[in-house]
């Protein structure tokens, strides 16, 4: 006790200083746990502002897998922007590396920032962590939602549990999809692909059972499209004779180097009346062509951890520097 009463009295304007930046630091995390949610009901509102002046001529974006990346993800969004042909945006997942408030705020202010037309949002498996379901359901709305442009279908789906689609959404997929026989498209929007491309030991997909009961259902009324995403990178092919295409390259680190696969891209898709066409578009990266794979993957963390932690950095810095110079201080003295 009068050791810590010594320093207090050699020291009171840094240790006051100190507590306050300790205090300063709590009462941040206890405003960020109670703060307000940095959106409500967000793909509900956005579903409204869809406007398309020809349902039967007009294109979308389509792209998944930004994780809080900055610089790609926010020339992304400029690109997309500066498309008039596009009307809206679907973004498949893992739009954060975490469910967590500041997380979303950083991702909404980017979305607000740069792209004036609607973005709708599907669930990835990076929200499921943190706060999870909870967090996400009370920003972006239900998990899984269906929509209709003209004689167009979309349906877009939460498969990010283990084993894919629970009962209760399989049957209302199905009653989705006996709807929308009378439609002339029907495109499906999922995070997990039924399949990994690469093959051999990579399996980042849903699981078979799963997979093939989807598949079997998908065929059963004739699905016209299917989007992934998931595996950062581009595929695309057909699965028993749907298109599939997987977009993964919003800014989140990719996972080889083959240039035909793996590179930052959204896709442009274009209805005309019941044809559905697929443009790759490509965002360059000055920080990837710089540092290369694995070196942009470090700058990817470590860039966005301290852009969206910056004021707790900030505070944990001087309270480590505050320590530091009293313990030299008393380290300095002569011993009594």
């Amino acid at each position: 006790m009068f050791l810590i009463l010594d320093t207090v009295r050699k020291y009171p304007v840094k240790l006051c200083f100190l507590l306050f930046c300790i205090l300063l630091l709590s009462g941040f995390e206890v405003w960020e746990h109670f703060s307000l949610l940095p959106a409500h009901e967000w793909n509900t509102i956005n579903l409204k502002e869809i406007n398309v002046a020809d349902p039967n001529n007009f294109s979308f974006a389509v792209f998944g897998d930004n994780r809080n990346s900055i610089s790609v993800f926010e020339n992304l969004l400029k690109l997309i922007d500066h498309d008039p042909d596009i009307s809206f945006a679907i973004n498949l997942g893992d739009m954060v590396y975490s469910g967590a408030k500041e997380r979303y705020r950083c991702f909404l202010q980017q979305v607000r920032d740069n792209l004036a037309i609607p973005l709708l949002t599907a669930m990835g498996n990076h929200e499921l962590r943190g706060k999870g379901r909870i967090l996400y359901h009370d920003i972006f709305g239900p998990f899984y939602y269906s929509f209709q442009i003209g004689k167009n279908y979309f349906i877009v789906l939460d498969d990010v549990n283990q084993e894919g689609l629970d009962v209760q959404q399989r049957q209302w997929l199905e009653k989705e999809l006996k709807k929308s026989r009378k439609y002339d498209v029907r495109i499906v929007f999922m995070h997990m692909p039924f399949y990994d491309p690469r093959g051999g030991s990579h399996h980042h997909c849903l699981p078979k059972k799963s997979s093939d009961r989807l598949i079997e259902v998908f065929l059963k009324y004739r699905v016209t499209h299917i989007f992934a995403s998931h595996i950062h990178g581009y595929f695309e092919g057909r699965l028993k004779g749907i298109p599939c295409t997987i977009t993964g390259g919003a800014g989140a680190e990719l996972v080889g180097d083959d240039p035909d696969h793996y590179f930052f891209h959204f896709l442009k898709v274009h209805i005309e009346k019941d044809s559905v066409d697929v443009q790759v578009k490509h965002v360059l990266s000055l920080d990837y062509e710089w540092m290369g794979r694995f070196g942009y993957m470090i700058w990817l963390y470590t860039y966005g951890f301290f852009r969206i932690h910056s004021i707790e950095i900030a505070l944990l810095s001087v309270i480590g520097g505050l320590l530091l110079v009293i313990y030299r201080s008393e380290s300095r003295e002569p011993n009594r």
